[in-house]
């Protein structure tokens, strides 16, 4: 009786996950590499780029600006009264803060690098997730994961690889940008 009815069990079983089990179709794309073929993405990161350069130049400046202070300060110490002493030493921690608050305010986080950031790319990267969903719908596939992204591939067939349909999606030709393959 015991074995009739793991038998019944076991054929059950088996019953349900047929009707279940269905071929899942997946496919991976590299947004990294999707994204380096898109002009708009290139134009929008040198812009970046541009924006973090000047305000590193201005915190150099500012940071030789403070650094003269304090020699000029030091050098002189000896004959200035208390009193100007006092008042040199909050200008130096003055410019000092002044400086805290502008590296913050442009580079930490929620700072307007990275609102610039949000603001350029997002627009960019809508479009490519878009593209993307629009390549799952057309191909039936179930599953998309992105190579470039936090999932770890330790292997990856490039048969599987759409994204260059991605790109065509897209309308862009891809160039001579390398993917770079896993086979």
């Amino acid at each position: 009786m015991k074995s009739t009815l793991f038998k019944s069990a076991l054929i059950l079983t088996l019953a349900l996950l047929s009707f279940q089990t269905k071929a899942q179709k997946f496919a991976y794309v590299d947004t990294e590499y999707i994204l380096e073929q898109m002009p708009e993405y290139r134009a929008a990161q040198e812009k970046l780029n541009d924006m973090a350069t000047g305000w590193e130049k201005e915190i150099q400046a500012m940071k030789r600006d403070i650094d003269k202070l304090y020699r000029d300060y030091r050098a002189e110490k000896l004959i200035l009264s208390d009193a100007v002493q006092k008042e040199r030493e909050e200008a130096i921690f003055a410019k000092e803060k002044a400086l805290s608050v502008f590296k913050k305010a442009k580079f930490a986080s929620g700072g307007e690098l990275d609102k610039k950031r949000e603001e350029l790319l997002k627009p960019i990267q809508d479009k490519v997730f878009d593209a993307i969903q629009e390549l799952a719908r057309d191909n039936a596939l179930d599953f998309v994961f992105d190579k470039a992204g936090s999932t770890t591939m330790l292997y990856s067939n490039s048969k599987y690889d759409r994204s260059d349909e991605v790109l065509d999606y897209l309308g862009i030709v891809p160039g001579t940008g390398s993917k770079g393959g896993d086979e």
